[in-house]
């Protein structure tokens, strides 16, 4: 069962790699990139900082700043060009030392 935009339809025998999105556990597999993990577990990359909207990537190849994430520990990664790894830790809002104030 999935909530997510994409479904694997091939493809599925390669390793499973779990890794944390907001703290809830997700599975992809070896060799998918974040864009992939996070659409097909979650449905959304993030949340725009610019309106109520979802995220969900738009060019698909690292050049325009729409699938950014984060590690636990404020590190800023690109969904669409990051690998996943087993164990991997991520959010998908900003951590507020990291990112200004929305208000």
């Amino acid at each position: 069962m999935t909530d997510g935009r994409f479904i694997r339809l091939a493809e599925t025998v390669r390793a499973p790699q779990r890794l944390m999105a907001d703290g809830k556990p997700i599975v992809a597999l070896e060799g998918d990139t974040l864009l992939v993990a996070l659409l097909g577990s979650v449905g959304h990359l993030r949340h725009s900082e610019f309106g109520d909207g979802v995220r969900s990537g738009f060019c698909l190849m690292g050049a325009c700043q729409d699938c950014w994430v984060w590690t636990e520990g404020g590190e800023r990664l690109r969904a669409c060009t990051t690998v996943v790894r087993e164990g991997l830790r991520v959010t998908t809002e900003p951590l507020e030392a990291t990112w200004p104030n929305r208000t």
